[in-house]
C-alpha cells in the first residue's frame, strides 16, 4: 500500500510519454545533429569534419539548390495551403448536414488519407500509366487528342502536377477531423446572439464566429499540414518508380535524404539534409503559431 501511495503522484501518469518521446524523438534528433558534422558511411567510424557537409550542401550540391529545394517549396506551398483550405471548407460543409449523412461523408473523405500509399501504388499508377492501357491515355487516344501515349509518370512536365493532385486527394487527414470536431463543438447560442446583434449572412458567420471559436483546431490543422507536406517523399518515387525521380522533377527533401542515406550510404551528409528539413519545418510551424496561436 505504501508503494501504491508513492506511485500515486501525477508525474507517474506522463512518465510513459516522456520515455517514449525521449527515446523516439529527442535522441534520434540529437544523433542526427551530431552525425551532420561527421563523415559517416555506415561502415567506418564517424569522422568529425565540422561544417563541411553544410557547406557542400549549400554551395556545391547543384541538385539540392536547383531542383530539391525549389520542388519542396513549390510542393509544400501548394499542397499545404490548398489542402488546409479544403479541409476547413469540407469540414464546415459537413457540419451543415444531418448526423448520419455527416458520419458517412466524413469516413469517405478521411479514408483516402489512410489508404494513400496503396492508392498511389495501384490506382494512380494505373490511371496515369504511360502506355495505351492507362485509363487517361486510353481516353485521350480514343477521342483523338493524342496519337501516342503520354509518359505522365516519367515526364518532368507532368510528374510534379500529378504529385500535387495525388497529395491533395489524400490530404483530408487528422487536421480535417480536428476542424470538423471544432466546428461541431461551437455553442449554437453564439450564432443566435450574433444574428440578433446584426450578423447578416453565412460569410460573416464564418469569419466572426466560426474561425475565432475554433482557433486551437485551426492551429492543429495548420501545423499538421506544414509537417505533412514537408515530410512527404514517397509520392514521386512510387509514381515514377525511381529515386532520384526522372530529371529530378519530383525530387523532394525527403527523397534527397533517402538518396544519400539509404542508396549512397552517406549518413553524415543525409543527416545534414535532415537538419535543414527540421529547421524549415520548425520555422514555418512558428510562423503558423504566430498566425493562429493565442496571443494572450
Amino acid at each position: 500500500m505504501a508503494m501504491i501511495r508513492r506511485m500515486n503522484h501525477p508525474a507517474w501518469f506522463f512518465t510513459p510519454y516522456v520515455i517514449l518521446f525521449t527515446t523516439f524523438i529527442i535522441i534520434p534528433v540529437v544523433i542526427a545533429i551530431v552525425l551532420s558534422f561527421t563523415y559517416f558511411n555506415t561502415i567506418q567510424t564517424p569522422d568529425l569534419i565540422g561544417l563541411k557537409n553544410y557547406i557542400e550542401l549549400l554551395t556545391r550540391d547543384e541538385v539540392f539548390m536547383q531542383y530539391v529545394l525549389p520542388n519542396t517549396f513549390k510542393f509544400a506551398f501548394i499542397v499545404g495551403p490548398v489542402g488546409y483550405l479544403m479541409s476547413f471548407i469540407l469540414a464546415w460543409m459537413l457540419a451543415q448536414v444531418p448526423h448520419k449523412s455527416r458520419t458517412v461523408l466524413a469516413i469517405i473523405l478521411y479514408s483516402p488519407s489512410m489508404t494513400a500509399g496503396i492508392a498511389m501504388g495501384v490506382i494512380w499508377t494505373v490511371l496515369f500509366s504511360g502506355d495505351s492501357t492507362g485509363y487517361l491515355n486510353a481516353l485521350l487516344l480514343n477521342i483523338g487528342i493524342v496519337e501516342e501515349p503520354i509518359q505522365f509518370l516519367t515526364s518532368p512536365d507532368y510528374l510534379m502536377t500529378i504529385m500535387i493532385v495525388v497529395s491533395l486527394w489524400g490530404s483530408m487527414g487528422v487536421g480535417f477531423l480536428a476542424m470538423l470536431a471544432g466546428i461541431m463543438n461551437i455553442d449554437p447560442s453564439l450564432y443566435e446572439a450574433a444574428y440578433v446583434d446584426g450578423l447578416r449572412n453565412r460569410w460573416q458567420e464564418i469569419f466572426y464566429i466560426t474561425i475565432p471559436s475554433m482557433k486551437p483546431q485551426m492551429l492543429f490543422g495548420a501545423v499538421m499540414a506544414v509537417v505533412g507536406t514537408f515530410q512527404v517523399g514517397a509520392i514521386g518515387v512510387q509514381l515514377s518508380g525511381a529515386n532520384p525521380t526522372p530529371q529530378y522533377a519530383g525530387q523532394l527533401l525527403v527523397n534527397h535524404i533517402e538518396d544519400f542515406g539509404f542508396i549512397r550510404y552517406l549518413m553524415g551528409y543525409a543527416s545534414a539534409i535532415s537538419v535543414v528539413l527540421l529547421i524549415l519545418i520548425y520555422s514555418i510551424s512558428k510562423a503558423t503559431w504566430s498566425l493562429f496561436g493565442e496571443r494572450d
